[in-house]
């Protein structure tokens, strides 16, 4: 009878766990959806890119997201995960803003290219991520340390336009987030058993938001390092 209830009670939490990873995901793709609307209408179309990336708003356009990043992590513990995911909207609808550039730098072709490669890549690693046994946490924090480092980077190299500083970042930026995105599975599959109702929720909603950003930020740098330029 003991292990009747142990396996219903295993039973109800893998489709539990289930059913809250297919709703990060979904959250996730229709962030990702909101991107790639914004940023192909604006890329594609010559007279709005022109405006908003020939003019001084293109520093908006670049800002944007990381101030709104910002925002987020003071605001989190005061927000409801509906409000958290109203703000997954807004954010990937301004950071589709931000990749609208791409279109007027890399050929269309190259972009679907590395999309798919990305998308496998990031699929792969999710995979890992949930499967594997080993305790990834250990390597949280030196992710961090170099996602802060390639920021600031980044950042530096916006004003210095450095191509050989330009292909380190990527090269960089592509492992960082790669195995940011095993460490994020694994967390939001501990976060299920660790957490219940609005609390899950709204860390389901915060989840979707880093395995986006993973994604993006893989698809950047391997457009960097692979994308066919115009």
């Amino acid at each position: 009878m003991e292990t009747y209830t142990s396996l219903n009670r295993e039973q109800y939490y893998d489709l539990g766990l289930r059913n809250y990873l297919l709703s990060v995901f979904s959250n996730m793709s229709i962030a990702l959806v909101i991107s790639g609307i914004v940023s192909a209408w604006i890329g594609l179309s010559p007279d709005l890119a022109q405006y908003i990336w020939g003019s001084p708003f293109k520093w908006v356009a670049i800002f944007l997201p990381m101030g709104l990043s910002l925002i987020f992590a003071f605001a989190i513990n005061s927000i409801d995960s509906s409000a958290a995911k109203m703000f997954l909207w807004v954010f990937a609808a301004a950071m589709g803003l931000s990749l609208s550039s791409i279109f007027l730098v890399f050929k269309l072709g190259s972009i679907f290219q590395v999309f798919f490669i990305s998308a496998a890549t990031f699929g792969s690693m999710a995979l890992w991520g949930y499967t594997t046994k080993r305790d990834l946490s250990n390597m949280g924090s030196f992710l961090m340390m170099g996602l802060i480092g390639l920021l600031i980077a980044g950042v530096v190299n916006i004003f210095l336009q450095s191509s050989i500083l330009t292909l380190a970042i990527s090269a960089i930026g592509v492992l960082i987030f790669t195995l940011l995105t095993a460490f994020d599975m694994q967390t939001i599959k501990e976060t299920y058993y660790n957490s219940y109702g609005e609390e899950r929720e709204k860390a389901g909603i915060i989840g979707a938001l880093n395995l986006y950003l993973d994604f993006v930020n893989i698809f950047i740098n391997l457009l960097q390092l692979l994308g066919e330029k115009k």
